[in-house]
């Protein structure tokens, strides 16, 4: 699954760069051009990583992330700040607002990459591999397979897809509309209960043996892969 990539930047030609080198290395690029429509694009649909410009027109990126922070859907999406400030007050303002890391400009493609993925692995592992683990459930996606506590786990292709998105995700809350975005596509019409009952049948698939329930539904929230009860 490639991973999502928000890049908020009002210089187009870096835009069009950055842009350029991600896509080659498979990552979807989406762009806002001001801090306000990134602000919104981020908060509409959360991406897995941000890269945020500090300096941008109607909104600065210090206050972008700042506001990310405080909002329970994004507050764990892992954000880049990119800036031409090479103070070291002005790095350690970007860190202390909620910036997982800091690059400055000029940088190259390569650095940028490195960064990136070093980012993903530490917060989102579940995007630089094919297997993905977390408590007891195994899932492979290469063969396709599902194992919890070394038992096959026999799940449906969107119930499959449901837990493999949870997994890469562990202890982030969804809301219905974000997992149709997610499981189904931006661009496929299905009413939201359809959610729940796949979300009930996931959980009946996982849940044998007296086995605790992983998904945690959150009242008028949505649903999150339970990271405070799942066995170690």
């Amino acid at each position: 699954m490639k991973a999502k990539i928000l890049f908020v930047e009002d210089e187009a030609s870096l835009t069009e760069l950055v842009r350029y080198n991600l896509e080659r290395e498979n990552f979807d690029v989406t762009c806002a051009a001001d801090g306000e429509e990134g602000l919104m694009m981020a908060t509409e649909v959360p991406p897995d990583l941000i890269l945020l410009d500090w300096m941008l027109p109607n909104l600065s990126g210090i206050e972008i992330c700042r506001r990310l922070r405080r909002n329970t859907a994004t507050a764990s999406v892992p954000i880049i700040m990119l800036t031409a400030r090479t103070e070291e007050a002005d790095r350690v303002r970007g860190l202390d607002t909620g910036a997982d890391d800091y690059i400055t400009k000029p940088f190259s493609p390569r650095e940028l990459i490195a960064r990136i993925n070093a980012v993903l692995r530490r917060v989102r592992p579940g995007l630089s591999g094919e297997v993905l683990r977390y408590g007891d459930i195994v899932l492979d996606s290469k063969s396709h397979k599902v194992t919890r506590n070394d038992r096959p786990v026999h799940l449906g292709p969107t119930e499959f897809r449901m837990l493999r998105h949870f997994l890469e995700n562990p202890g982030r809350v969804f809301s219905r509309e974000q997992l149709l975005d997610a499981v189904w596509g931006h661009d496929v019409y299905v009413e939201l209960r359809t959610v729940d009952v796949h979300i009930r049948r996931l959980r009946k698939a996982l849940n044998t043996d007296d086995l605790p329930d992983l998904i945690r539904t959150v009242r008028s929230a949505g649903y999150a892969l339970d990271y405070e009860t799942a066995p170690a």
